[in-house]
């Protein structure tokens, strides 16, 4: 693993991991990973990315753009999944010739590994797969950033043996996202101490604020949450010393085919923006 060298207030310095030209760790100021949570469809994505890329070049924001082509984890088999490897490699493909972005995107099976590759600069390990050793060393193997999601079910320092499984596969490109923990039936809780934790391992840390604000189950057929906590958890996190920021984001929350209930809208990130990066100067 990386080695972490401490500062004089005792939080750990980590690598600097850089994707595209965006870089995380080291002396890089905060990043930003958003985009919508699936890609609904190609106007969605295309738009999303548009409002995003300019929004982001003018503010001077380190920003990834996120998407899902197969949400293969939902509560229902009815549930909406996304257009499939195959046009959503093609969309993000597109995102990253119009706009000149880095794009991010979440892998299922080890299979769809090398062909994601291709296209996606980070590769996300979802969090209810982080233990799944073949999906692991496969997006390991790619030479890709990894984004390993901490599963809800994972104290933060049993991420040692996923980062292990990742190094194993010679690669040290890797960023630990916190995405909250289970907290009884249906319910998450964020703890700002993991995010300082991970750090210890000497990877960037990242704090999906939206997923951590799930409810899972928590409407019939599927996932609920409250993304009125998203802004407040992500201040908190700002302040508490992490590397980016993860917010799933839509022009429309409410009518979003997946994660609606926790997505921010588009217009709320300018302003938030601001409150996390005033947040952070704090911790830095």
């Amino acid at each position: 693993m990386a080695a972490a060298k401490k500062n004089p207030f005792g939080k750990a310095r980590v690598a600097k991991v850089r994707a595209g030209n965006v870089a995380f760790g080291g002396s890089a100021p905060l990043a930003l990973i958003a985009g919508p949570c699936a890609m609904e469809s190609r106007s969605l994505v295309l738009e999303t990315a548009e409002w995003l890329a300019k929004w982001a070049a003018r503010a001077h924001v380190p920003f990834v753009f996120k998407a899902s082509y197969d949400k293969a984890n939902r509560t229902s088999a009815s549930a909406f999944r996304g257009p499939g490897l195959a046009k959503g490699l093609e969309w993000l493909a597109e995102v990253k010739a119009k706009w000149g972005i880095p794009v991010l995107t979440d892998v299922h099976r080890p299979e769809d590994a090398a062909p994601a590759a291709q296209v996606a600069d980070i590769l996300q390990l979802p969090a209810f797969l982080c233990r799944q050793t073949d999906l692991v060393v496969a997006l390991a193997e790619t030479g890709r950033v990894v984004n390993i999601k901490k599963g809800q079910f994972l104290s933060p320092w049993d991420i040692r043996h996923v980062i292990g499984k990742v190094e194993s596969a010679g690669n040290r490109r890797i960023l630990l996202t916190e995405r909250g923990a289970s907290f009884g039936y249906g319910n998450l809780v964020a703890d700002m101490r993991s995010l300082l934790i991970m750090r210890q391992f000497g990877y960037p840390v990242v704090f999906d604020a939206t997923h951590s604000v799930q409810l899972p189950g928590g409407r019939e057929g599927g996932t609920g949450g409250d993304g009125k906590w998203a802004p407040y958890l992500s201040r908190a996190a700002a302040a508490t010393g992490i590397d980016a920021l993860f917010w799933e984001t839509h022009p429309n929350p409410p009518a979003a085919l997946s994660d609606k209930d926790n997505m921010l809208p588009l217009t709320a990130l300018p302003g938030l923006w601001q409150q996390c990066l005033a947040a952070d100067a704090t911790a830095r």
